[in-house]
């Protein structure tokens, strides 16, 4: 997973096909919950989505202007603008986000080709 630690490389990381975007910051349980089995997710999905990471106490006007209150947070872009988002305040499983990884996968589909 590509780590992000610009607003100009997340700019740049969302401008074109399906990416998304995984808020975390190092001190969040939650957020090193899914590292165990986060890399076999990005496995499963490569070709279809590119996912990269944002540590939110690094990037905290982006996070500001993206409204990203709870963490881990998990937005997917397309083009630069925002499809869909999976946010929650209780504990993310696995299952929980491919469901919200295929979601982001139709959603990319369904749009013009640009």
């Amino acid at each position: 997973m590509q780590i992000i630690t610009t607003d100009e490389a997340f700019r740049e990381a969302v401008a074109g096909e399906l990416t998304v975007a995984v808020f975390k910051t190092t001190w969040c349980g939650d957020c090193h919950f899914i590292d165990p089995f986060m890399p076999e997710v990005e496995q499963a999905y490569a070709g279809r989505i590119t996912f990269v990471q944002i540590d939110r106490d690094d990037l905290p006007d982006l996070c500001s202007e993206l409204n990203i209150l709870g963490i881990p947070s998990f937005i997917a872009f397309k083009n630069g603008q925002e499809l869909v988002r999976f946010v929650s305040k209780l504990r993310k499983t696995r299952d929980e986000i491919e469901q919200f990884l295929d979601r982001a996968v139709a959603v990319a589909s369904a749009l013009p080709q640009a």
